[in-house]
């Protein structure tokens, strides 16, 4: 079998973000030149394949991950840095799962919500990466009903243990931890955290490194020739594996026919003002909170290490990149911090994230050799770590978590991507539209 691939951006830069601009040390991996052979090798250098990466290495497996342009070049080093419990296709899963393990469903659902920070934490602190990981995070009631969601969330949290982690929040107690008048009240959680998500993904990168595996950037993937071993052919070389895992997400289109509809870009847009300085700073974000609201269409933000706000949204379903990042989130920004009206921008940028239509992550094999991972639905960071996890187990012939997400029944719609992206952009124009009359 013959995957025929394309892999968009090859050999790009970093976009100019704020994240690439505070790289602590970038990475300079060459491009592969000749014929390796290893165990696995990984297509895509973000958080899913560096993730597998280090699981996989480990666990003593021969590892080499190649990356069409930098490590962490794709929405690795775009996304809004939050770390949250808020896990995708939560409800889809659970409603596939009751039919099968009944009321473990939830069970399995809820350990998922929080693998991810598990292994994050632990990770930092095992290979010392340096990433402004903190902890906080208010889940913002935009609408007064969204208290009803918020309140069934704290519930839940409090039943299953977590009740010094998090504090349901009416709004005359807004003001106390965030300088707005927007919010109807919030749930504060303290599991939840926020990161410099390019720092933490060039230093797994160097994690993996240093246990092993081979790193290659700047390497396009141009086919992929599956047989008793499987073979990755690129520009200047080739790499022969008893497995390949494909961890390119929204970035690429390796796969072909089989994964062909079941995938859809939408463009986020995030943007860094100029250092606030520590008494504005303080004053609007006292706690350094990560927070984002209850909207299908939501806005989030936080501060990073430096004092300066980071704020996105606006989430765009139609396949095109905003081309005025700043100027569309403007608005939003001085409606929630009045007192940073004029504020200047120093960093905007665009990101793709990968939309599964019903939210759940897709995991997979397309071929005995051949495995992917995708599909995060905006709720990347946490996710796709313990997803790192479930696919490294699973190469390693641990295939029980594997098998509960390659079973998820999947929706496919079998129209070209344009006419998709449009019927996403017309959902998202609904569900603004409804939050704006409810």
């Amino acid at each position: 079998m013959n995957i025929h691939s394309h892999q968009e951006g090859q050999s790009e830069p970093r976009c100019r973000s704020y994240y690439s601009a505070t790289i602590n040390n970038d990475t300079s991996y060459e491009a592969l030149a000749g014929n390796i052979e290893v165990d696995v090798v990984i297509v895509g250098g973000g958080f899913t394949g560096v993730a597998s990466a280090i699981e996989l290495s480990e666990k003593g497996y021969k590892v080499a991950l190649i990356e069409a342009n930098k490590i962490g070049w794709g929405a690795t080093g775009r996304n809004g840095g939050q770390i949250t419990g808020s896990l995708s296709g939560d409800q889809a899963m659970i409603r596939q799962l009751k039919r099968k393990i009944g009321t473990q469903a939830e069970e399995f659902v809820w350990g998922l919500r929080w693998r991810g920070h598990d292994i994050i934490k632990k990770r930092v602190e095992k290979y010392d990466i340096q990433c402004d990981l903190k902890h906080g995070h208010l889940h913002a009631a935009y609408k007064p009903s969204h208290m009803t969601e918020l309140q069934a969330s704290y519930d839940e949290a409090v039943a299953r243990g977590m009740n010094d982690e998090v504090r349901l929040m009416s709004a005359n107690e807004i003001p106390d931890i965030l300088e707005t008048d927007i919010y109807h009240g919030g749930l504060l959680n303290q599991r939840n955290m926020h990161v410099h998500s390019l720092n933490l993904c060039i230093g797994e990168a160097r994690a993996a490194e240093s246990l092993g595996a081979q790193i290659f950037e700047h390497t396009e993937v141009l086919d992929i020739i599956d047989g008793v071993q499987t073979k990755v052919v690129t520009k200047h070389g080739s790499v022969v594996a008893n497995t390949v895992l494909l961890a390119g997400n929204a970035y690429h289109r390796l796969g072909g026919k089989p994964l062909k509809g079941m995938l859809f870009p939408a463009s986020l847009g995030n943007l860094v003002t100029v250092p606030l300085g520590d008494e504005v700073a303080d004053k609007i974000n006292p706690h350094d909170l990560a927070v984002y609201d209850c909207r299908f269409v939501l806005d989030y933000y936080r501060l990073t290490a430096d004092k300066r706000l980071m704020f996105g949204g606006g989430t765009n379903y139609s396949g095109r990149d905003s081309k005025r990042v700043a100027d569309e989130l403007r608005p939003a920004i001085e409606k929630t911090f009045p007192r940073l009206k004029g504020i200047d921008i120093e960093f905007e940028w665009t990101g793709k994230a990968g939309i599964v239509i019903n939210r759940i992550p897709q995991l997979g094999k397309l071929s005995q050799n051949v495995y992917y991972a995708q599909g995060y639905s905006g709720h990347g960071i946490a996710t796709t770590h313990f997803v790192g996890e479930i696919m490294a187990n699973a190469i390693d012939g641990n295939t029980d978590s594997f098998d509960i997400f390659s079973d998820f029944k999947q929706i496919r719609i079998p129209v070209n991507d344009w006419a998709v992206q449009q019927m996403l952009a017309l959902g998202m124009w609904y569900y603004k539209m409804l939050e704006k009359i409810g």
